[in-house]
């Protein structure tokens, strides 16, 4: 296992490096990496590592959300927060529908099965969008409209409606009963929980930090625990009461900028040094769990279905930015920056499969190539077309 984790850190960053000198995003080199080197490739990678990655996987989002938290103001969220709650649920609703229909005529689908697809396929990747959006936010590139705090913040709770949605579909296949209309008006509680039980985290940190001083490192380490344990709670619970625990734990960081700004923003920075290992191990893993095999079955028509979802992702991301100010250039970013998928669908691609759903290898099929084409190709993008669409503030 140890030789496995240094390969990773080895070859990540120099896979990171090399595609930052070639003006490419480094997460692009790392997923390639860990297609490389994981059991579909090279096979370097030792099982308990694999064992271990959708934990790692989950450390490494937890302290990118933790940092993101600790990057947002009350200001901030105040002037996007109509976009970004639009932004949370049209766009992966559209997407996951357009999808559900399509797939149903080029696949012969049931509906049930075009659904499973489409949610699964419509949630974005956090762990691709946060980064890129922080960065921006250091950088002052579309801060002037709060484009990067109003992505950043509808990414985080577009995945909670895609799974919601997707596991609803799984219990109408299973025979279950089960009513999308409350699954759907569970979304609300599950988010307002979410924010309740992080607000619960954030005050009591500030408590333990005020009543026991200690070194900022120490401070960072009870945040992560914390953090790791939300997202403990919500799977313990998850039978029984839906708690969005990613927003929970970008709440516990949003809660310290707003009560202690001054130990928030020291705070930030230490999670930045963090998350240069966490970043390595999130997508170097992201990658290993790609089989290029099972999405070269996909073929042509998958592409087409992913295409098509896009197109609907697209237009429900125009309709959530009507009555903003932004032009049509900040739009057609808010579009590119929405693009990417990797992490749900590389954690719940294989569950139709596993529960034996008749068209289970094709969704995986479309899920793991959908990593492949979205991933590489909206990093580019975001990373290209900001400084071409948004406008840079200075100091």
């Amino acid at each position: 296992m140890a030789t496995s984790l240094a390969l990773i850190l080895l070859l990540g960053l120099l896979a990171n490096a090399l595609f930052t000198k070639l003006k490419l995003p480094g997460l692009l080199g790392m997923l390639l990496i860990g297609i490389l080197i994981g059991p579909y490739g090279m096979d370097w990678l030792d099982p308990d590592v694999l064992r271990a990655s959708a934990d790692f996987r989950k450390i490494a989002l937890i302290i990118i959300l933790l940092r993101a938290g600790l990057g947002i103001s009350k200001e901030e969220i105040k002037k996007v927060g109509s976009a970004a709650i639009k932004l949370s649920c049209i766009p992966g609703i559209l997407e996951g529908f357009t999808i559900a229909f399509i797939s149903t005529k080029l696949l012969g689908f049931s509906f049930i099965e075009g659904g499973m697809l489409g949610f699964m396929i419509a949630a974005v990747s956090p762990a691709v969008i946060v980064p890129a959006m922080l960065t921006f936010m250091e950088r002052k590139i579309g801060t002037d409209k709060g484009i990067p705090t109003m992505i950043l913040a509808g990414a985080s709770i577009d995945d909670v409606f895609a799974i919601t949605i997707f596991t609803s579909f799984l219990g109408f296949y299973s025979g279950s009963q089960q009513n999308i209309g409350i699954r759907i008006f569970q979304i609300p509680i599950s988010i307002i929980l979410g924010i309740g039980v992080g607000m619960i985290a954030g005050f009591s940190m500030i408590y333990l930090f005020k009543k026991y001083p200690m070194r900022d490192t120490k401070k960072v380490l009870y945040m992560l625990g914390i953090g790791i344990l939300l997202t403990v709670l919500e799977n313990t619970l998850k039978n029984k009461l839906e708690i969005a625990g990613l927003l929970g734990v970008m709440t516990m960081g949003f809660i310290l900028l707003e009560k202690t700004p001054v130990v928030a923003k020291r705070l930030a920075v230490k999670f930045n040094k963090i998350w240069v290992l966490a970043e390595i191990l999130l997508f170097v893993l992201v990658g290993a769990q790609v089989n290029t095999a099972v999405a070269l079955e996909a073929g042509f028509v998958g592409l087409i279905i992913i295409l098509i979802g896009l197109l609907g992702r697209s237009v429900g991301v125009m309709i959530s930015v009507i009555g903003t100010p932004l032009n049509l250039k900040e739009k057609l970013f808010c579009m590119i920056a929405y693009t990417p998928k990797a992490t749900v669908q590389a954690a719940i691609g294989t569950i139709p499969l596993s529960l034996g759903v008749p068209s289970g290898e094709i969704i995986l099929a479309i899920a793991v190539l959908s990593i492949l084409v979205t991933a590489p190709i909206g990093a580019i993008g975001i990373n290209l077309s900001a400084e071409r669409l948004l406008n840079q503030a200075y100091k």
